[in-house]
């Protein structure tokens, strides 16, 4: 990496761009690969990334349509947890948090992740059994959980509305203390640089127009820029993957529904952890910079509109409101949209195909970012073994033939 003395950090600040140094190289795509990794999101970075590192697999193409993270890496609300109901999420989630907590290291690069907690809020006596039976489920699993008391809330986050007399009064809720945030950006390029100086070809403005099949297995995929070939493909593009199976031949059961988020402008620190309710049906927290970052659940319809509904907005925005009185004159700065393929369990698809060597890691629903590092991980040793990850196994696409789902609706009932 080029270091600058302070006189070349002046000098190249004043440069307009000009010789400031790439990050990634922009390559010709070959005419083979040993792997293809199709998206170039941070889940399919992650994945080239640990081929490369983990597998000495190097010879690996990234083929985004666009650019690099320009898709749901970039239109999320970065939270990261890990304390999920069920086994086989939690030993999953909790994978991927292992691996936030040393990534800025590992990449050398700073995703700026946070370590804040995350607190989900009960207001009925269902939501506290609720909380109460995830945070023991948690502690079997060996994942920091704990419940807190309406007392111990308001010392965490005292601009919350804990009073008797809120519409929705807080009953208690659960807590997980090494949860947070990080930078959505700084990991797609923290991911694609390390990648990239392994080897790894980053095929960006590259769009897949079908595969090349025979005799049942897959020979490489048709681009926009050519056919690019190789036996092992690896398909991670979040909101569209139910377009490439098709392209593919059969289909997944998902389904695809836009998921808005705002942020307001920015104010100075008031909220320093992740405040989540699935009865109110809201979260938010506050960035680095003062915006209040806000979300909810899914808009109802299916689509790929990047723009959403006006009625999630306002509905979102009263469940905030109701918990904190304090931000009721806060402008809202911008709003967007996500495309989120959602799978019947909310859980994700991390599986072979009936093409061989054809493989999909998608079905993430809202809680894709979080999972970015270990996602990338599992799926990089599935496609270099040619077989399921042993934390992947149980995220197989026969589950909903055999009927053995994990249903995380629950855990995963506010988006995020």
């Amino acid at each position: 990496m080029q270091r600058y003395s302070g006189f070349g950090l002046a000098k190249h600040a004043l440069s307009h761009h000009e010789n400031w140094e790439r990050q990634w190289r922009n390559p010709t795509p070959k005419k083979q690969y040993d792997v293809i990794i199709v998206g170039g999101g941070g889940h399919g970075l992650a994945t080239a990334y640990y081929l490369a590192k983990e597998h000495g697999i190097k010879n690996v193409a990234v083929v985004e349509k666009g650019w690099l993270g320009g898709g749901n890496t970039a239109r999320n609300t970065t939270i990261v947890r890990s304390n999920y109901l069920w086994d086989e999420a939690a030993a999953l989630y909790e994978h991927a948090m292992k691996l936030w907590e040393g990534l800025s290291q590992d990449l050398n690069y700073n995703v700026m992740f946070s370590q804040r907690g995350v607190m989900n809020l009960a207001h009925t006596l269902q939501d506290m059994r609720d909380v109460q039976r995830r945070v023991n489920a948690n502690r079997l699993n060996g994942i920091d959980s704990v419940v807190l008391t309406p007392e111990q809330i308001q010392e965490i986050v005292p601009i919350m509305d804990c009073s008797k007399n809120a519409r929705y009064p807080i009953l208690g809720a659960s807590w997980q203390p090494r949860a947070g945030v990080a930078r959505h950006d700084a990991v797609a390029w923290g991911f694609a640089r390390a990648a990239d100086a392994l080897g790894v070809d980053l095929l960006q403005n590259t769009e897949v127009t079908g595969f090349k099949i025979r005799d049942g297995r897959v020979y490489g995929v048709h681009t926009n820029r050519g056919d690019i070939e190789a036996k092992t493909v690896g398909c991670v593009a979040a909101g569209n993957s139910g377009v490439l199976a098709k392209m593919a031949g059969f289909r997944l059961p998902l389904e695809s529904h836009p998921l808005q988020a705002l942020v307001s402008e920015p104010l100075k620190p008031v909220l320093d952890t992740v405040v989540m309710s699935n009865h109110v049906h809201g979260y938010i927290s506050q960035t680095d910079k003062g915006d209040l970052v806000i979300g909810a659940g899914i808009d109802g319809y299916n689509g790929y509109g990047q723009r959403g509904s006006y009625p999630t907005i306002e509905h979102t925005l009263q469940a905030i409101v109701e918990m904190f009185p304090i931000f009721s004159r806060v402008r809202m700065n911008r709003q967007w949209g996500g495309i989120v393929d959602t799978c019947p369990d909310a859980c994700p698809i991390l599986s072979a195909t009936p093409v061989k060597g054809l493989f999909f890691n998608c079905g993430w629903g809202t809680g894709g970012f979080k999972a970015t590092p270990g996602s990338g991980h599992v799926f990089a040793w599935t496609l270099a073994k040619n077989q399921a990850h042993p934390l992947a196994a149980p995220f197989s696409i026969d589950r909903f033939h055999s009927g053995a789902l994990v249903d995380e609706h629950g855990a995963a009932g506010v988006a995020h």
